[in-house]
């Protein structure tokens, strides 16, 4: 014990000495500075290890002075004893129990000695995990620093890809707005070559009118002549009427003057006796001119005859399905009887009308009509079901011939989907309507629009009779509109947004079928306009384009529901008369009733066209 606690002086006195005999052997060797570097350097090291090892051995040092003291105190009062004989037996008895204590002492504190080397070593141990620890997470830092260096090297890449690819996207931006300011120009001059064109054509219209004027007057002029010459004598003309003549000239009056009184001039009239200078000659000698120059116009002998069309004195309400047919690829939209109710025409999202033909209570394929560049809304045929109207979401109107596929005249001026087109009262017009809020009044003769009404609401139908345009909107409003003066001169309250409005045959009653799931008919004879509301349990309308009709005798309504069941009303009853179930998988879109009463046919959403007749 006494060899352990010494050991630390035993190795700072032989430090000591053998600094102090290294300093006699190289102090001869040397100068004096260098050998007082020297010793400084040593005597430095020496303090520096001293101090390391004092604090680890501060406390044993402490308590081995303890012990020092103690043993002297003990040998000096046992020598006392020794000297002195007379002290007392006490005395001594309690000098040995101190020195068993001192010894006990000594050995507590070797034990202690023993142990805290021990915790030394385990310190030391733990300290030299820890520094192995410490240098593996060193080698983790390092490679994490390197794998950290390799990110920011890919970082700083990915960045100068990113600033290269903006610099492309920039110049990409620029090119894409140098794009739409050149196509803004271009829409621009293209409105301003369609006005020119319009204008041209107005022009041309013009001087085409005034040159017709010119020949008018020199061949009036000619006949006057002419006539001055024969009013020296009398000229007799009898007429004989046959059925023959009659027919030739009720058909060619027809056609001259459908602006005039033709019931007036439709039969051939008597005459016993006349002047030449007449002005009955006179008028029918230039009512000959005036039908030989409109020989002019475009439109055909052969599309301004009436087809024979079949009065139906009383419909038949359908109770089932003649046929049932996939009409076309995708959904239909609209369906139309002509007039002479043999033929139907289906339009729908594949952008094609097609024809079919009503034979012996079925549907046969006719023909096919394309042209359209997107999907039907609305088909009208004319009066002589020889041309076919239709209006489209590609914001036109389109006119066919019957027996040609390719539109004849294409009426484009719209903004947005053309929704409504209807044949004029007045020949060779049209009107149509669309989601641009507007309805205009197109002239056929020169494919141009001549009267444009701007409207306060999305327009969804329109009908048109005598100088009459009635049309539906998005704001439950039906407008009755002039088209002579453009002006509209009465607003009809609907029960919801309007989805579709048809007129009666006699044009006495108006048919309007709601969004709110509710028909309404309009008595347009009365002042009131007194109305009728028709609504039926289950019945749903369908969409925003749901087409209801009226049947030809006006007794009877009838509309798609989105069930996929056709619902009639009794239109003087207000009762539902009967339901038709379980033909159409998905929501009716539009109903036709054929003029002869005859025949009814549904369409839906799921190209499905239905053929219902009483039979």
């Amino acid at each position: 014990m006494a060899a352990l606690t010494v050991k630390p002086f035993a190795v700072i006195a032989e430090s000591a000495g053998q600094a102090e005999r290294s300093s006699r052997v190289l102090a001869p060797m040397g100068g004096g500075r260098s050998l007082e570097t020297w010793k400084r350097h040593i005597v430095r090291q020496l303090k520096d290890r001293d101090l390391s090892q004092h604090l680890k051995y501060q406390d044993l040092f402490r308590f081995y002075t303890r012990l020092l003291e103690k043993t002297s105190l003990a040998k000096g009062m046992l020598s006392c004893s020794v000297r002195h004989p007379s002290t007392n037996s006490s005395t001594i008895s309690s000098l040995l129990h101190q020195n068993n204590q001192l010894q006990k002492t000594m050995g507590e504190l070797a034990y202690q000695v023993v142990e805290l080397q021990h915790q030394i070593k385990i310190k030391e141990s733990v300290l030299e995990e820890q520094h192995t620890r410490l240098g593996e997470q060193e080698r983790q830092f390092t490679g994490v620093f390197y794998a950290c260096q390799e990110l920011q090297e890919q970082v700083e890449q990915v960045q100068g890809e990113n600033k290269e690819l903006k610099r492309e996207y920039d110049a990409v931006l620029e090119r894409q707005r140098g794009a739409e300011t050149r196509l803004r120009e271009e829409k621009v001059r293209e409105g301003h070559l369609l006005e020119d064109m319009i204008l041209l054509k107005k022009q041309a219209a013009a001087r085409l009118n005034c040159r017709n004027e010119r020949r008018s007057r020199a061949r009036d002029a000619n006949l006057q002549k002419q006539l001055q010459g024969a009013a020296r004598s009398k000229v007799t003309v009898n007429i004989e009427s046959s059925s023959s003549a009659r027919t030739s000239g009720s058909t060619s009056l027809k056609k001259e003057n459908q602006d005039q009184d033709s019931t007036e001039r439709r039969h051939t009239r008597l005459f016993r006796s006349a002047s030449a200078t007449s002005p009955r000659i006179l008028t029918s000698i230039r009512e000959l001119f005036d039908r030989k120059r409109r020989g002019h116009s475009v439109c055909s002998l052969e599309e301004d005859l009436m087809c024979p069309v079949r009065i139906c004195l009383s419909a038949r309400v359908p109770a089932r399905a003649l046929q049932m047919l996939d009409a076309h690829e995708q959904g239909i939209n609209a369906v139309r009887f002509s007039s002479s109710s043999d033929m139907v025409a289906t339009g729908g999202t594949d952008r094609v009308i097609k024809l079919w033909e009503v034979r012996t209570g079925s549907l046969t394929h006719k023909a096919t009509l394309d042209g359209s560049t997107e999907g039907i809304t609305c088909i009208e045929f004319d009066p002589t079901g020889y041309k076919i109207l239709a209006a489209s979401y590609d914001k036109s109107a389109l006119l066919w011939q019957r027996d040609d596929s390719v539109p004849k005249l294409t009426l484009t001026g719209h903004s947005r989907k053309v929704t409504a087109a209807r044949f004029s009262s007045s020949p060779h017009q049209v009107v149509t309507g669309s989601a641009d809020r507007t309805v205009r009044l197109w002239d056929l003769h020169r494919a141009a629009c001549v009267q444009e009404v701007e409207v306060a609401s999305f327009c969804s139908d329109l009908v048109c009779c005598a100088n009459c345009i009635i049309s539906g909107h998005y704001d439950s409003k039906i407008r009755i509109w002039d088209s002579r003066a453009a002006s509209c001169v009465q607003e009809l309250p609907a029960q919801g947004k309007v989805t579709s409005l048809d007129l009666s045959t006699d044009h006495r009653k108006l048919l309007s079928c709601c969004r709110d799931d509710c028909l309404q008919l309009v008595d347009l004879r009365m002042w009131s306009n007194d109305r009728m509301c028709f609504r039926a349990e289950g019945f749903k309308c369908g969409s925003d384009s749901t087409k209801a009709v009226i049947s030809p005798d006006s007794c009877f309504l009838a509309a798609g529901s989105a069930d996929g069941s056709i619902y009639i009303w009794n239109a003087s009853t207000s009762s539902l008369e009967a339901r038709l179930p379980d033909k159409h998988s998905s929501s009716i879109s539009a109903v036709s009733w054929s003029l002869s009463g005859e025949y009814v046919v549904s369409v839906d959403k799921s190209r499905r066209a239905v053929l219902w007749s009483d039979i």
